[in-house]
């Protein structure tokens, strides 16, 4: 077993070769693992490691006993997309190796867009989902707007972007977004085992058939980047857009203005 550090500087992201699992930690639970320009780089060198190296079959990416990802850090900032990962070096990969969720806690706003991001989910019963970004004056702009109703039913998925409200892990079990259901902190335990399932097969089959999977259930992709874009085009100069997210970094209630 090995551990290194991937993160340039800063220790935002540990990896952890088990075999032919590679573990995925973020680390920043100061900030509950809030996405910052450093966590990015950290997230987008992890999995090119996960997909370069050919002794990798599967990976799992965890954050802490208190969070999974609280998304963007509205404060600093999520630095660029990355050339082959997109946003936080994960939601605009086009991987080859399956990847897992170990999600304890909170899994808000881009930290739900990257387990939507990810293959499967195993989730401790005291985590949460959620999409936030309309209580900030946002729009969820990293994949949720089309992949949130892939697992979950249209309904839900609008009620979750529209109300801002979280799903419960029982639910999002219920539901079918959650694969396995387990113990709170016992998330990183479960997938690691799941990983463990993936890996006694042959990688190449395991891999052949993602892809295929992944081409038939990504084709609307395009038109739903578009939209994406489209809608965040549509709140970019809204003074409600700057309201938000002051509000959320002076701790306050938003004081809407629909302009």
């Amino acid at each position: 077993m090995s551990i290194s550090e991937t993160a340039t500087g800063t220790n935002r992201v540990a990896t952890e070769r088990r075999g032919h699992i590679l573990l995925i930690r973020m680390l920043r639970p100061d900030k509950r693992n809030a996405v910052d320009a450093a966590m990015t780089a950290g997230l987008d060198a992890a999995l090119n490691e996960l997909d370069d190296d050919p002794d990798l079959w599967c990976g799992v990416l965890a954050g802490d006993a208190t969070a999974f990802c609280a998304g963007t850090d509205l404060a600093a900032g999520s630095g660029g997309p990355t050339e082959r990962g997109g946003n936080y070096g994960v939601v605009r990969r086009d991987r080859r190796t399956p990847l897992i969720a170990a999600v304890e806690g909170m899994a808000y706003g881009g930290g739900f867009e990257i387990v939507l991001a990810c293959d499967m989910v195993v989730a401790g019963r005291a985590a949460r989902f959620g999409l936030p970004e309309v209580a900030r004056g946002l729009v969820a702009n990293c994949g949720a707007l089309f992949r949130t109703p892939r697992p979950l039913p249209l309904n839900v998925a609008k009620q979750m972007v529209t109300t801002g409200q979280p799903l419960g892990a029982e639910r999002a079990h219920a539901l079918g977004l959650v694969n396995d259901l387990v113990e709170p902190g016992e998330a990183e335990t479960a997938a690691i085992a799941l990983a463990e399932q993936v890996c006694a097969n042959a990688p190449v089959a395991v891999a052949a058939s993602l892809r295929a999977l992944d081409q038939i259930v990504s084709e609307p992709d395009d038109r739903g980047w578009a939209a994406t874009d489209e809608a965040s085009a549509a709140i970019a100069d809204t003074a409600d857009r700057q309201e938000g997210i002051d509000a959320f970094l002076e701790k306050r209630p938003p004081n809407w203005t629909n302009t």
